[in-house]
């Protein structure tokens, strides 16, 4: 099998340096695959290349897939797979692959990672004695045990976002439209709507997966109903967050503290190293969102970090292993790996 890995990190460089893929063929490119990148290739490799292998900032669109000529499997190392046209791999008889549950544990500890460098001011703090300044401000923060903690989206991570906050004490708010009992018996989890949730939360920690239907859910409505000096937390999908009316309530006051690992538009808003270098060829949408991350950027109690939730080397490896073993199994014609 001839197989094309886009975006290729150094955490993932051991997993294939140790071991054999025998029955491959592996070409390696550190850039995501686009309709820029794609024209890189050479006439060869578009013409033999059977099986791809991107992560999420690749945008295998129709007329990406179209350069290949014997493509049968796209494989994402994510969960998500909203980057790839899957109704023209579904013409083309193209399996599309993905990699479930996997991060939990890593993408749980660093919510609270968050949740306690929020509560706790420790940016500030370390900023301060980083600069050898007097101590001009109070670091007063918050006891966890004392607050309830409202959890979007009770699958995988969720669950153990909520096993976590069990440990510290934290009453538990859940909303998702599935309702596992287990998370009620043992953390005394208190499934409600999600107006009831944000109402009630002091502490709101978003763990959905982004569809079409659920774009922009948290919004102008949703964020006017937030508990007062309430904190935001976002570990999951970027689309699912109206950025615009965010930033009004961070700068209203009433939402006191704001942690996002994930935005919209991570290629601009991660990878450009101001406004300016973000003005050629985005999407207005992309434009926007930047805008937003510079002011909410500003703002001391706001922590914006580019999408490492998950990112440890047990879950890389975890989502290597997965995404090979996948491939294998696709190939010898298991169908349940698939996600079209």
């Amino acid at each position: 099998m001839n197989m094309l890995v886009f975006e290729l990190r150094d955490a993932e460089k051991k997993f294939f340096e140790n071991n054999d893929f025998k029955d491959y063929n592996i070409t390696f490119f550190p850039e995501p695959l686009n309709d820029e990148f794609v024209e890189t290739l050479s006439p060869e490799l578009l013409e033999s290349t059977n099986v791809i292998s991107v992560f999420i900032n690749s945008v295998v669109n129709k007329e990406v897939i179209d350069k290949f000529k014997n493509l049968r499997i796209i494989s994402t190392r994510s969960t998500g797979y909203d980057h790839i046209c899957v109704k023209t791999c579904q013409y083309k008889n193209i399996a599309v692959i993905n990699v479930t549950n996997y991060g939990e544990t890593s993408v749980a500890q660093f919510t609270f990672g968050l949740i306690i460098a929020l509560l706790r001011k420790l940016f500030d703090a370390a900023s301060v004695m980083h600069k050898f300044n007097d101590v001009p401000e109070s670091f007063l923060g918050r006891d966890l045990s004392k607050l309830s903690l409202g959890i979007v989206g009770t699958g995988a991570i969720g669950g153990a976002v909520c096993r976590i906050g069990k440990c510290f004490g934290m009453s538990i708010y859940g909303c998702d439209l599935k309702i596992r009992q287990e998370l009620v018996d043992k953390y005394d989890l208190k499934y409600v709507s999600l107006e009831e949730l944000v109402k009630n939360s002091d502490i709101v920690s978003l763990h959905l997966p982004y569809t079409a239907a659920n774009y922009h859910m948290f919004n102008e409505d949703i964020f006017s109903k937030f508990k007062d000096n309430s904190y935001f937390v976002n570990t999951s999908r970027g689309e699912l967050v109206d950025l615009r009316a965010l930033y009004k309530y961070v700068e209203s006051g009433k939402i006191q503290g704001v942690a996002l690992d994930v935005l919209a538009c991570e290629s601009v808003s991660f990878h450009c190293t101001n406004l300016a270098d973000k003005l050629g060829g985005a999407p207005l949408n992309c434009l926007s969102e930047a805008l937003y991350v510079e002011k909410l950027n500003k703002h001391k109690n706001v922590i914006v970090t580019p999408h490492i939730a998950y990112e440890t080397q047990d879950s890389i490896d975890y989502i290597l292993e997965q995404t090979m073993e996948n491939i294998k199994k696709t190939i010898n014609g298991d169908k349940m790996c698939r996600v079209d």
